[in-house]
């Protein structure tokens, strides 16, 4: 790398960590039961040594398949409750119900669960579970609307600045640069004083002007499964039972877009995280994949939970690392 471009790219890195530091915490595992996945496809289940077809959504397993290849007893879905894809559930699940303080936008079929959100002068933010619809906040004396409340986000209000306030942050903001622009040229000096000494990591005074600084973390692996995605990802099951910690559960379920009413008590009972990562399976369809979880984990900061299961996984021979282009 040239020394000029190699000095930019270190003198931000030693700027930022004289500013902030960040550190992140990882989730700590914990030992489970082990749980048997199916070897049929994703169309379909092991029911001895035959493999069965999934019911269709809108409906629920009552009995297995007695003929390989061929469809158990299919049930429809009682009111009040649905499947939304191709299922071997042992009965249906239950229709979200809406709080008092909730509206139905779409109400439940048998293949589709019912949709809720707060009513009008209410709100509730996505990233939140929405047990309560909080009030709708009003604009104070002086302030002005720039955008009104929605079932999903709060009013929001714009105070007016008057000139002796502008006057007043003026002063303020002089100082703030003064010690940006101090922090900048220390570790510039830093930087040019180990540049100059040849003791710069990643950087030489003189050296191959082709040689690449390595990246300070790899990017994330995608996993390809060996077999068919429905049958690793449920031999995977285990892996999250081990090392997700329980403190993260709800969030991580929520992330997934299970509903609150499905999730309760989850805590008290830690063996329905295997009902659970079922149940999403059954929901997601062909589209669920262990991709997904994982994101999922890097979403609150696990990112050595999600580093502990791809080990697993692959060591395991379930699932093979895509290699990032």
């Amino acid at each position: 790398m040239a020394p000029k471009r190699c000095l930019v790219v270190v003198v931000a890195i030693v700027a930022l960590q004289l500013v902030e530091a960040m550190p992140v915490r990882s989730g700590v595992g914990r030992a489970g039961a082990g749980v048997h996945g199916a070897t049929c496809g994703e169309e379909g289940y092991l029911e001895g040594n035959i493999c069965c077809l999934n019911c269709p959504a809108g409906k629920y397993l009552k009995s297995p398949c007695t003929s390989a290849r061929q469809r158990g007893e299919c049930v429809e879905c009682d009111f009040g409750t649905y499947t939304a894809h191709d299922n071997h559930l042992p009965q249906c699940l239950k229709c979200t119900k809406c709080h008092s303080d909730q509206e139905a936008v779409g109400e439940c079929t048998g293949t589709l669960d019912r949709e809720c959100q707060c009513k009008p002068g209410m709100f509730c933010t996505p990233d939140q579970a929405c047990e309560v619809c909080k009030k709708c906040s009003s604009c104070k004396d002086g302030e002005e609307k720039v955008r009104n409340c929605t079932a999903v986000a709060n009013t929001k209000c714009s105070k007016g600045v008057s000139s002796s306030s502008n006057a007043s942050a003026g002063v303020m903001v002089y100082p703030i640069i003064s010690f940006i622009v101090l922090i900048v040229l220390i570790a510039i000096g830093v930087v040019f004083w180990k540049w100059k000494n040849g003791t710069l990591p990643g950087c030489q005074k003189d050296s191959n002007p082709g040689e690449k600084v390595e990246m300070a973390h790899e990017e994330f692996p995608t996993l390809v499964p060996l077999q068919g995605e429905e049958e690793c990802l449920r031999k995977c099951f285990q892996y999250f039972e081990d090392e997700l910690n329980i403190d993260y559960y709800k969030r991580f379920f929520r992330h997934l877009g299970l509903k609150d009413n499905m999730i309760r008590n989850l805590d008290q009972h830690e063996d329905r995280l295997y009902e659970l990562l079922g149940i999403w399976l059954e929901k997601e369809g062909k589209e669920a994949s262990i991709n997904t979880l994982l994101k999922a984990l890097l979403a609150f900061k696990q990112r050595l939970t999600a580093e502990n299961i791809v080990k697993r996984a692959v060591t395991d021979g379930l699932y093979e690392r895509k290699e990032v282009e």
